[in-house]
Parts: C-alpha cells; structure tokens; sequence
C-alpha cells in the first residue's frame, strides 16, 4: 500500500514537472489543431479544427477538405519559426494540451480568426468566441459554407460512419 501510494506520488510530481516546461522548436503539424515537438505530440487547447478526412461544403456548395486545408495553412503560417508551447494539461491520448505561439501569435486564435477551427467553449470557456465571431461575420473559412462540427464528426466516424457521410449533415451550419 505505502508503494502504491509513493509511485502515485512521484508520478503526479513528474507529470507536475512535465507541465511546467514550455516546450520550444520547430514544429511539425498533424493535422489542424495538432503539433509535434521534439517528438511530443501536442494538441491545441481551447480550439476544434476539421479532422483531415473531413469535408465541408464551400460558398459554391462543392465539397472540400477543410481538415487538410487548416492543416495546410497552419503549416504555411508557422513557415519553419519555432514555436512555443505552454502545457496546460494532457488528453485521454497522452498528447500535451497547450496554448502555443509562433511570431507571438496563439496558434488556436490564429486558427479560430482565420475560419479554419471552432473555438471549443467546453475547454476554452469562451476565450476565442470573439474571433469565431468575427470569423463567421466576414464569411472566412469553413464560414463560406456549411460544415459538421469537428467532435460531431469523430462521433460520425467512431459509430462507423464514412468521412462523406459524416461530413453532410442536415444540421450542417450553413
């Protein structure tokens, strides 16, 4: 029982430590809302980007992959810069929550401004409600046309949905 309860303890301490070191480098992008830094993969707090299958549907209602464009354009936005990472947490798949910056710009409001990803109130509390505001008002992004939200989507696939499929919804947002 003692044991148990000091690896309990030494483990909170080193994930403790874990999150109090930012993480700095060059970074790569898996998809739109997740980095790899020095091997660690690292989700971004606060923001939903479309998964890489996924499709939303443009202003002229044709079909496009909107989870590999916000890929894209994050990539094309960090240009090679390092970026800086803040652990906030971790998620259910080990990857490192946190808010990041590349040129002093948090990558999730860049994201969220830009049309590319949905502010998450869940995690976020609101912080980028402003920017999907304005976003949606100016038409940018997956805004331009209709889409399934990021975590419906997932639900879509995990209950063995096909992307196409999951992808059109009749509650799509238009």
């Amino acid at each position: 029982m003692i044991k148990r309860r000091t690896l309990v303890l030494m483990l909170l301490l080193l994930s403790g430590e874990a999150l109090a070191d930012d993480l700095v480098g060059r970074a790569s992008v898996d998809d739109g809302d997740t980095l790899e830094i020095q091997g660690r993969r690292i989700r971004l707090w606060g923001v939903d980007a479309p998964e890489s299958s996924q499709l939303c549907r443009g202003e002229d209602s044709s079909q496009y992959r909107c989870g590999a464009q916000a890929a894209n354009d994050l990539d094309a936005f960090i240009a090679r810069r390092p970026v800086n990472c803040s652990p906030v947490s971790f998620d259910p798949y080990g990857r490192t929550i946190a808010i990041c910056l590349a040129g002093g710009t948090d990558l999730g409001e860049w994201l969220v401004r830009k049309g590319l990803a949905l502010d998450w109130p869940q995690y976020s509390k609101g912080r980028y409600d402003g920017a999907q505001r304005e976003a949606e008002h100016a038409g940018r992004g997956i805004w331009k046309g209709s889409y399934v939200e990021p975590w419906l989507y997932r639900a879509c696939i995990r209950a063995s949905g096909k992307p196409s499929d999951c992808s059109d919804d009749a509650n799509a947002h238009p």
